[in-house]
């Protein structure tokens, strides 16, 4: 009786946090649309910043950055995800909310290098914070008390290589294109993932990728 009554507190101090003060009932389905809206946000953002970057490079720059850099050696590759759509159709809710949690917490840290300058840039680091939060609120509410994350310390990622030494121009300039680009990849998979995740919820809804 005391687990489940920590978790309901738990679920109940998060959609504080999560949803802010509201009248309207906490359904699944609401919570879903509103961490599928923050990261569809956050992919869109990382898309804007992607491009920005490339159109302020120079035509032979682009050309050997994208020649080498590769873009399934990210930081992030480290946590396992679904190989394919088909896997993640079959994959469970709860499955896919680890994932997507695993994720957008390795941000946490190499998102600071992400946030100076222009204000798009600003919002990044708190909107992965909230939507931490959220994913965290739906695993709340779905789980049937397994832990998922029995050893949270070894989901500490370590930061992207040496990026936040003192780089030479060149060099600071891949780690940049190669933060950016890894940036992109990992929203759209969390944002695949928890639209698949929320469009489960209805038993009649085709949730073909």
């Amino acid at each position: 009786r005391d687990r489940t009554n920590s978790i309901n507190l738990i679920i109940l101090l998060l959609s504080v946090v999560f949803l802010g003060v509201s009248t309207q009932p906490i359904t699944d389905g609401r919570l879903f649309s509103i961490a599928v809206g923050r990261v569809q946000h956050l992919h869109l953002l990382a898309q804007r910043l992607f491009s920005d970057f490339e159109s302020s490079l120079q035509s032979e720059e682009q050309r050997q950055l994208n020649k080498i850099f590769l873009q399934d050696f990210c930081n992030s590759d480290y946590i396992i995800t679904p190989v394919d759509k088909h896997e993640t159709q079959r994959s469970s809710v709860l499955k896919l909310l680890s994932i997507s949690y695993r994720l957008v917490e390795s941000w946490e840290f190499p998102s600071r290098s992400l946030s100076g300058g222009s204000a798009p840039r600003i919002q990044i680091s708190p909107k992965l914070s909230e939507l931490k939060t959220g994913i965290l609120l739906l695993i709340k509410a779905n789980q049937d008390g397994a832990d998922l994350f029995p050893d949270s310390s070894a989901l500490q990622l370590a930061p992207y290589g040496n990026y936040y030494q003192s780089l030479g121009a060149d060099e600071s300039l891949r780690r940049t294109y190669e933060l950016l680009a890894c940036f992109k990849k990992d929203m759209h998979k969390v944002e695949t993932y928890l639209t698949v995740a929320k469009c489960r919820l209805s038993p009649e809804a085709n949730c073909t990728l």
